[in-house]
């Protein structure tokens, strides 16, 4: 599959606990439901979401991006209840020099529990082995510590820091860039 490919055909991922799958309008209120959480967008670069209507334009947002072909952007639903629980996307995608940056957002609720490593890993995989990309990078507030364990979790290395590198949440925020090269992951897969 090439990347023309998966973006008409968005393909929907699965792992023993996870469907990776397109967001739509019947999540609204499981993604409303964290999208409110201070807690949960602490890290992220938009903000909290104050009203229903927040999440219904992050919606109409997303279902833009899945028109245009801009973006993967898979929302993470826990399979046994069939609820969404957080989302994992590319948040970039060059095909000039074949790699990808990865983000990803979890309800507070399923911290600690390996849900989010093994949907990156899950995403991993599908951009080396079905993109067939170099390279894929993450970005991390330096302070979340956290997001730095899920990804040194599933294989990737520290780089260094951006000092004062994005203006968010009211101040210059130092961001941590970490990577995986195709030729460091999944290889035994």
């Amino acid at each position: 599959m090439d990347i023309k490919d998966a973006f008409a055909l968005h393909p929907q991922l699965e792992t023993d606990r996870l469907r990776l799958r397109k967001i739509s309008f019947k999540d609204l209120a499981d993604m409303h439901a964290y999208t409110t959480s201070k807690k949960v967008t602490k890290y992220i670069p938009f903000p909290t979401h104050k009203s229903i209507e927040d999440t219904r334009k992050f919606i109409d947002y997303v279902l833009e991006q899945y028109h245009i072909q801009k973006k993967l952007f898979w929302g993470v639903e826990l399979k046994e209840t069939q609820t969404l629980i957080g989302t994992i996307e590319f948040v970039s995608l060059d095909l000039i020099h074949n790699k990808a940056e990865i983000a990803y957002l979890l309800s507070d609720c399923y911290w600690g529990k390996g849900i989010m490593s093994e949907a990156a890993a899950e995403i991993i995989k599908f951009g080396f082995q079905t993109l067939q990309l170099t390279r894929i990078e993450a970005r991390t507030f330096k302070e979340n510590i956290a997001s730095q364990k899920v990804l040194e979790k599933v294989g990737m290395t520290f780089e260094g820091t951006l000092r004062k590198s994005q203006f968010l949440k009211g101040r210059y925020q130092d961001i941590n860039i970490f990577s995986i090269l195709s030729e460091d992951c999944c290889e035994s897969q």
